[in-house]
């Protein structure tokens, strides 16, 4: 018997991820959304994974541009996430970003941040899996944002 709804999000809340926000920008607009779904793919090239839904606006603008960026949060960012979390139609008030080499914003204070150019786009369901190769990249010392059990956690 294939498991439910339900049971699939049950089970998946008991893996712990980082929190990241993936960005992009097309034609002057910009675009983004909280994601757990990111994981580093290779070294050599230096790729990275994000799975998108298909039904969200950052996801064609994704497709748009071949470009997106990925800020990894930091453990006070929390309110963050949830801006990029929600429906807003602008999840950029009151948020402090620069704009990256490739031109995707990225979001001040993250711990980490990639700006990619779209390699691949691969079918995953309800999602995109888009695989990106690294151009950049800047780090900071910092504890990470982490959701685990449907909620925000802190290490420190």
């Amino acid at each position: 018997m294939p498991i439910d709804d339900a049971g699939f999000k049950l089970a998946m809340s008991h893996f712990a991820s980082g929190v990241t926000i993936v960005t992009t920008e097309h034609e002057g607009r910009r675009y983004g959304m909280t994601v757990a779904s990111f994981a580093s793919l290779s070294l050599h090239p230096p790729l990275v994974l994000v799975c998108v839904e298909k039904s969200v606006k950052t996801h064609d603008a994704i497709i748009a541009a071949q470009k997106f960026g990925v800020s990894i949060l930091a453990n006070d960012q929390t309110a963050v996430s949830n801006r990029f979390a929600s429906r807003s139609e602008d999840k950029f008030a009151d948020t402090d970003v620069t704009d990256g080499t490739l031109g995707v914003p990225l979001i001040t204070g993250a711990l980490t941040t990639l700006e990619c150019r779209v390699r691949e786009q691969l079918p995953g369901g309800d999602h995109t899996i888009f695989v990106g190769e690294v151009a950049e990249s800047e780090t900071r010392e910092g504890l990470p944002l982490l959701y685990f059990r449907s909620a925000y956690h802190n290490l420190g």
